[in-house]
């Protein structure tokens, strides 16, 4: 994959990354990053390739170092709402507004620009090419893994401290034995297909 150049003059260059667009529960979380130009955090890529260790050794560095960074969020109830897609690009315009400085240029890993006025582009796989995104990914990556071993004492049983709210066969199993939680996706379809089960044999 080839690295990716913003334009030339840019003094604040911002990337956004999401996390959580997959899973059947909680939040999509996403951060919005900006890097001075003589950073020394070593080590930036896409959050899925490195281990947990690794992304929480870099995500401090992160944090001390840049010159400006968010996170943001859109709900369970704003997915259900909007969709997962609406929902992710709100998230992204709420990361990127809560900058300061403005950024003069935003790159946004995927293929969707949020509706928004800034200057920007969407970046294909650019959570692995362009090192503003791979910091925002690793934020973002932190951020909901910690909330989600929260959740798991609070809603024991699901797996949420492994899975992440991902659909695997223990979460799965756990959602027709037990039913979805607060904080289930319900316009999820193996979600909503165990809401009208249980609801259904209620009657």
């Amino acid at each position: 994959m080839n690295p990716w150049y913003p334009p030339a003059g840019i003094a604040y260059l911002a990337g956004v990354d999401e996390v959580g667009r997959g899973p059947l529960a909680w939040d999509v979380v996403t951060a919005a990053v900006i890097l001075p130009d003589n950073h020394t955090i070593e080590g930036l890529a896409d959050s899925k390739v490195l281990s947990a260790r690794q992304r929480e050794n870099l995500y401090p560095e992160i944090i001390r170092q840049a010159t400006s960074w968010s996170v943001a969020r859109a709900s369970v109830e704003e997915i259900d709402r909007f969709n997962i897609l609406q929902a992710t690009l709100m998230a992204m315009r709420r990361a990127v507004v809560a900058l300061s400085p403005r950024p003069d240029y935003v790159a946004v890993d995927g293929n969707r620009l949020p509706q928004w006025e800034y200057a920007g582009e969407a970046v294909i796989k650019g959570d692995g090419r362009v090192e503003v995104i791979s910091a925002a990914s690793i934020i973002a990556k932190v951020v909901r893994d910690a909330e989600m071993l929260v959740l798991d004492k609070k809603y024991p049983g699901y797996g949420f401290a492994s899975n992440k709210g991902y659909g695997t066969p223990q979460h799965l199993e756990a959602l027709q034995r037990k039913g979805p939680t607060p904080i289930h996706r319900r316009s999820f379809a193996p979600v909503r297909d165990e809401l009208q089960h249980h609801q259904t044999s209620l009657l």
